[in-house]
């Protein structure tokens, strides 16, 4: 199970938000590319990173840092927010970004995302943000009826590479993932899954680990790696030492 350190910008700053709150922001870093080699010097395989003012539909000056931290990190980034026509898809990719994540974009044109899936295969994975049990979108500002495990089903059809799978309640809180959640997500599906939420202690990863025998092959951690309540190469240890012999994502 890969551990994913996340780098989620807001005005070109390294910040986390409680429960993907605006008001609710801590600022980390004003260094995206440093902060990305730190993670990769580190040890990390892959990085997560989000431009939030991109998710959230607003006019965004992240995108001089997303490519910044494309060209600095040298190990694979995966980027979603805002990312909603083939345009912007395309753009991305060419820039560096070993995939590219939908999330607003998959949950209203379905067709959009078979088509992108088939242009750019096994490059597109599906962001699924949910608050009690179902989809929200546009930076988690207005809540579908949509439930995450149909989401997740419509997005394999499609052909998706994987899926990231946030529980928002649980989102920069440090209380625990959604572990009923996200095992019914991955149960459905024949597809990778990726956690992401609620990250807070060592003890949070190993209960996440069980969970790889129904295909969730990554987590997404933010908050607690970036306030120390985690020492990322504790957590790395903890989880290469289920993944030694196996393959990777990558």
């Amino acid at each position: 199970m890969l551990l994913i350190p996340a780098i989620d910008l807001r005005n070109g700053r390294c910040v986390r938000l409680f429960q993907g709150r605006f008001d609710r922001e801590t600022v980390y870093s004003r260094d995206p590319e440093g902060t990305a080699r730190r993670w990769a010097e580190a040890g990390a395989r892959l990085l997560h990173v989000v431009d939030l003012d991109g998710a959230a539909g607003e006019r965004t000056g992240n995108r001089e840092a997303v490519r910044r931290i494309l060209a600095a990190a040298g190990i694979p980034v995966q980027v979603g927010g805002g990312l909603r026509d083939r345009d912007s898809v395309r753009r991305m990719l060419e820039e560096g970004a070993a995939r590219v994540i939908l999330g607003t974009a998959a949950a209203g044109d379905e067709r959009l995302l078979a088509d992108l899936c088939r242009e750019h295969p096994g490059r597109i994975l599906v962001g699924i943000d949910a608050r009690g049990g179902r989809v929200a979108v546009e930076g988690w500002k207005r809540q579908t009826e949509t439930p995450a495990v149909e989401l997740a089903r419509r997005a394999e059809a499609c052909g998706a590479a994987g899926i990231v799978f946030t529980d928002i309640g649980r989102d920069g809180t440090q209380a625990g993932p959604n572990l009923p959640e996200t095992r019914r997500l991955a149960e459905a599906v024949g597809i990778t899954v990726i956690a992401s939420g609620g990250i807070g202690t060592l003890d949070h990863l190993r209960a996440l680990l069980p969970l790889e025998e129904v295909g969730v092959t990554g987590v997404i951690c933010g908050q607690a790696l970036y306030s120390g309540a985690i020492d990322f190469e504790e957590a790395l240890a903890l989880l290469e030492g289920r993944e030694r012999g196996a393959a990777g994502v990558y």
